[in-house]
This record gives C-alpha cells, structure tokens and sequence, in this order.
C-alpha cells in the first residue's frame, strides 16, 4: 500500500515560549534558526505540493512544528497561517494543524484558528503531574491541560496529546498515572517522547551535576510501552514513539545522553511482541522448549523476531528456544500473533495486544 498521508513541514522554534523547560532546544531538534515569514511558508508549500502525488484519497496536510504557536500575537499567528488556509480554501492542502502549550488556548485564540481553517490542535501535555511540570520548567499545570483540550474539543477540532517519559522527577508509575487521566480526556491521538538531553538547554547542566540521570533506552522503551498499551487498550492511536530522526539529531553531536535511538518505536513495538509469546508461553504452562513456531502478519516479522533478533535472543536465553520459527498469514489482524506449534505439538494460541495485563493500576489525583 502506498503512502496516503503527506506532511508540510513548518518550523517555529521557540515562537512565543515564555518558559525555558529544562529539556528544550528547539533550534537543536529542528535545525531551525528563526520564524518564516509568510512568503516563506508559502513558498514551501508550493515546493511541497510539486512532489506530492495528485490522485484521490490522499491528505495532504500543513503542520506548524515546534515552539508555542499560539503565544505569539494574534496577527503574527494570522500572518503564518494565511498561506495555509488560502491553499485549503484552493483544495491544494486538506488540513492545518499547530502545536502549542496549554496554557496559551483561549477563547478567542481558539476563534482565530477557526477562521484561518485549522483542523487539528497538539498541546505540549508532557505530565499531568504538577510537581513533575514544575521540576521540568514547564510554566503550566495539569489543570490548564484539562480547560485547553476541553476548549479544543468543543471547536471541533482534532485534539492531540504530546508526552514525555523520564522527565526530571517523573518515575514509571507516574506516567502512568498521567497516561490514566489522558485518557479520560480522550484526544484523538498521542505522541511519545523519551527525554533526552541536548546541549545547550538546563538538563544538561543538571546532567553535568549529576542531579539528573536519563533514562536507559531499555527503561525508556519499557515505559513507552506501557503507555502504548494503555492507548491502544482505550482505543486512543499513538501516532509516534521516539523524536524523528534528523540530521541534527543524528549527526552533530546534539544529543548528550538519554535514550536516543533511531529506531526507537520499533524498539517498544518489538518489546510488546515478546511480552505477547511469553503471555502465550505462561498460558500453556511452558517453562522449556527447543523450537517453536509463530505466525504473525505480513508486515511484522521484524516486530516479532525483535531488532537485530533481540526476541530470538531472548526466548534462547529464558527458555531454551533454538529454533524461533515465524511464517506469514495475511488472515492475522495487525498487532496479533499465533502460536502454531512447540516442540512438534500444535496449539491455535492467538493472543492480540488488548489480551496483555493492563500495567499497574495507580490512582488518578
């Protein structure tokens, strides 16, 4: 299947932030150095839409990344989005969406995104614990994230959620916590983010003092993982897991330390796999086998074998495993898997990720 959706990239770092959080630097994580004007934005769709397929079906969207959008006047907010609402208004794009902060959602912020045809709204959430938002520098609280999704909501327009794990302060049963009271709120789609420390921001002066230690990739991805599955148990898509790998990010060194990986959601989509077959293996009672076999879908061969085999691995060392036999059934629902057969005997084992224990339960403050 080809691709359907198709994103215009526009870079606002630090536009009308009023807090420095601990763990940003935008012009790191996007190469950016300075606002657009509208020209420029125009420009860039224009130069976008040249290398966008023209065919039915596809949503082609413009996605005003980075810094706090909305904190900014209202007539350079005006001014941006122009060309992209003139473009809408010309069929050439199908959506607008922006990220902001939540404290900076109003009424009357949330009219002009309307009239200038804005269709989806992300707000930074990162925790919904106070104490953790004060740690990190945030400048809002849990409540300003409750009175911005609810305005969001009740425009019509598309709500997103962005979170954080291993923030200063933060521990797993927090996040938890925070990915408890997301829910309840029901956006329409969640992002996911480890923290990582970037040159040049707070955290990697704590970083040097020792009074910030980031997260492992492992205990990044063991985190992410259980709010994935938290999401998709409540029916609420994670769009993304992991910062999108980019020249900055990859090559000039920006990154100090934390749990950075390009591959960062195959990582936590390959870890929820394992717990799969092993919630399988524990159904059956088994604690020892030597060759097993699993059927998966099409496309997630990689996400079951784990990266560079590191499921393979696993389930030799755990349970013995040395032949780790996985075919293909296109009749597989995505996100499940079967397991066929251990040591000869054949089981029709199916189990899909709503079937995993829900992680801890922690009470919603």
């Amino acid at each position: 299947m080809g691709k359907t959706h198709y994103i215009i990239p526009v870079f606002v770092p630090d536009l009308g932030c009023p807090h420095q959080c601990v763990f940003c630097n935008q012009k790191r994580i996007t190469g950016s150095a300075k606002v657009p004007t509208d020209a420029e934005v125009a420009t860039k769709i224009a130069d976008y839409l040249e290398t966008i397929p023209q065919q039915p079906g596809l949503v082609r969207e413009v996605a005003f990344y980075g810094g706090s959008f909305t904190a900014v006047a209202s007539d350079l907010q005006a001014q941006l989005l122009k060309p992209a609402y003139l473009s809408k208004c010309r069929g050439e794009i199908d959506k607008i969406r922006i990220s902001t902060r939540p404290d900076a959602v109003s009424e009357d912020i949330m009219a002009l995104l309307s009239a200038y045809g804005v269709d989806i709204v992300e707000l930074g959430v990162q925790s919904m614990d106070d104490q953790v938002l004060l740690s990190a520098g945030r400048g809002h609280t849990s409540r300003d994230v409750l009175r911005a999704s609810a305005l969001v909501k009740n425009w019509g327009m598309a709500l997103g959620h962005q979170l954080m794990v291993g923030l200063p302060g933060s521990t797993g049963d927090r996040e938890i916590n925070t990915a408890a009271e997301v829910i309840v709120l029901k956006p329409d789609f969640v992002r996911i983010y480890p923290c990582l420390v970037l040159k040049d921001t707070p955290l990697a002066e704590l970083y040097r003092r020792g009074e910030y230690k980031p997260l492992s990739v492992e205990e990044a991805g063991e985190r992410s993982k259980q709010l994935l599955l938290m999401f998709e148990k409540a029916g609420i898509p994670v769009i993304r897991i992991g910062l999108q790998p980019s020249e900055q990010i990859n090559l000039s060194g920006d990154v100090i330390a934390g749990p950075y990986h390009p591959a960062f959601r195959e990582l936590v989509e390959a870890a929820v796999a394992r717990d799969q077959l092993e919630y399988l293996l524990q159904q059956l009672s088994i604690v020892k086998a030597s060759r097993v076999e699993v059927e998966v879908p099409s496309t997630e061969v990689s996400k079951v074998r784990g990266h560079k085999g590191a499921n393979v691995k696993h389930f030799k060392e755990k349970y013995g495993i040395a032949e780790f036999i996985t075919t293909l059934d296109p009749g597989l629902k995505s996100g499940s898997l079967r397991l066929s057969s251990v040591d000869g005997i054949s089981h029709n084992s199916v189990v899909t990720r709503k079937d995993l224990p829900n992680p801890t339960e922690t009470v919603i403050k």
